[in-house]
């Protein structure tokens, strides 16, 4: 009767954890969801910087706020431009390190799920042998 409720108690330890790993994925599913839309934004900025650095002084620049367009000082576009540029880029690296984070726990999660299989395979072989 001990070893049976031992084996229970694991493949229950082993549904958290699996329920912990599943978590985990979801969390590293949607962190390259959010990093897509944010590589995405980032070249489409890169690409209208480089619209804007082809510009001439005086050309006409507009912005388009709500369903008008507003006109906008080329100096000001450029620069509004770069600090979006920049703060998708901090946001990008941001985003690494959390991924990074998450698949180190992915990782050790895997490992414990993997050692306790083990424990109850071995558990389950010593009462296959009594």
């Amino acid at each position: 009767m001990g070893s049976s409720t031992a084996i229970r108690e694991l493949q229950r330890d082993l549904e958290n954890k699996a329920n912990d790993l599943s978590k985990h994925q979801k969390d590293i599913a949607k962190n390259h969801q959010v990093r897509k839309k944010y590589t995405i934004q980032l070249g489409e900025n890169e690409l209208v910087l480089k619209e804007l650095d082809l510009l001439n002084e005086g050309a006409n620049v507009y912005k388009l706020i709500g369903p008008v367009l507003v006109k906008q000082d080329l100096a000001e576009a450029n620069a509004n431009v770069s600090k979006r540029i920049e703060y998708i880029s901090a946001e990008l690296k941001r985003l690494d390190g959390t991924l990074q984070d998450l698949e180190e726990k992915q990782n050790s999660k895997k490992d414990a799920i993997f050692k306790l299989q083990q424990r109850i395979q071995s558990f389950q072989a010593g009462k296959a042998k009594a």
